[in-house]
């Protein structure tokens, strides 16, 4: 049987999962908090509250892992805990995911990265991914995979409570532009990688279409039919400290090897695209 150990089993990973249960996987995920651990088991997924769980035996059993658990400033926190183990189960694994961000690539002012840009993160939270990336990269012979995902968005986090509620604002900074990705995309780009693996291999998740977050919000009132909120320019703008942080690095992210190694047909090549098929299918309702 193939069985998945979802390290920190967040957003995408539970895209993952709903993609994978149908076909006969098994499924262990570890969650901080038993409510969370509770909503787990109802989606039939095998929760393990951690850490204040042994899970040798679900490491053990494991013969896939992905990890979604962000790093902090003393490194990965699953290595922390588990790195013995997993390298002692290196060899026998098929495949190691690791969801990383296109933060590691830092400020560009507006140019295109790709995988094979120098990893020169300007921001806190990017040195901390370049480092957990490192770590994970330096176990021999973990067939490793890394995932760079650009700005996530998806049922439950799209614009269109904040535009209907009027709280959505449009911050311009000019020359400022994100990548994003659906995270569907997310799921099937990881279920193309573990059809595929090649371990080794780093890619981009992001759609094909970077643009100025103002015009995100801006096609959001649109197709709601609803006024524009105003422009805010950056430098004045009232924002919380990790709000402006995001804005710190400008980039357009490539997402070319997904497509050509991986064979992949994005559902949502553009934001546009995405945002039309979540108000059809109950704008920002949680999954």
């Amino acid at each position: 049987m193939t069985t998945l150990l979802s390290l920190g089993h967040g957003y995408s990973a539970r895209a993952l999962s709903r993609r994978l249960l149908p076909q006969g996987w098994r499924i262990h995920a570890t969650t901080r908090n038993a409510d969370k651990a509770r909503a787990l088991e109802a989606d039939g997924v095998i929760p393990h509250v951690f850490p204040g769980t042994d899970l040798s035996a679900a490491l053990d059993e494991a013969t896939h892992i992905l990890i979604s658990a962000g790093p902090d400033a003393e490194g990965d926190p699953m290595l922390r805990h588990l790195a013995g183990h997993i390298a002692a189960r290196a060899g026998t694994l098929e495949w190691v995911g690791y969801l990383s961000t296109t933060g590691v690539y830092g400020d560009h002012a507006g140019g295109w990265v790709d995988e094979d840009t120098p990893l020169t993160p300007s921001t806190r939270r990017g040195k901390w991914r370049v480092a957990a990336e490192a770590e994970w990269q330096a176990i021999p012979g973990l067939p490793l995979h890394i995932f760079r995902l650009a700005g996530i968005y998806g049922p439950g986090r799209g614009p269109f409570a904040k535009v209907r509620n009027g709280t959505a604002r449009r911050i311009v900074k000019p020359g400022q532009v994100f990548s994003r990705i659906h995270v569907e995309d997310i799921a099937q780009i990881l279920a193309a990688s573990i059809a595929r693996p090649n371990p080794g291999a780093v890619y981009n998740l992001c759609d094909d279409d970077p643009a100025p977050p103002q015009a995100v919000i801006a096609y959001a009132a649109e197709l709601l039919g609803l006024p524009l909120p105003p422009e805010e320019d950056f430098t004045t703008a009232e924002m919380t400290q990790m709000a402006r942080s995001f804005y710190a690095e400008s980039k357009r992210v490539r997402n070319d090897r997904i497509k050509k190694e991986l064979g992949v047909r994005l559902l949502y090549p553009t934001y546009r695209d995405g945002l039309r098929a979540l108000l059809e299918n109950g704008g920002d309702a949680p999954i």
